[in-house]
């Protein structure tokens, strides 16, 4: 199985309490395994709070829905061995 790469990593982001924030990063090949979203080092599950989805294959993405002050913090995306923070 190929070694899964990250392409283009995550961005910085500042929201406005309330509001919806996404984070996108793009891997090297379609279909990619053992892939994770951490928030402040808890894994994140796709929940009616966080959407995680994928497009176009490479494209991974994940909405955090009506952040508050909690959510501050780092946002990481793994694949593999290689992770991606913002």
């Amino acid at each position: 199985e190929p070694d899964v790469t990250i392409v283009s990593g995550l961005r910085d982001t500042v929201v406005a309490e309330g509001d919806d924030v996404t984070f996108r990063c793009q891997v090297s090949h379609e279909n990619a395994r053992d892939v994770e979203w951490k928030l402040q080092d808890v894994a994140l599950q796709n929940n009616e709070m966080n959407e995680i989805s994928v497009e176009k294959g490479k494209i991974h993405t994940l909405t955090l829905r009506k952040v508050t002050e909690q959510d501050i913090g780092t946002v990481t995306f793994r694949v593999g061995a290689h992770t991606s923070t913002a």
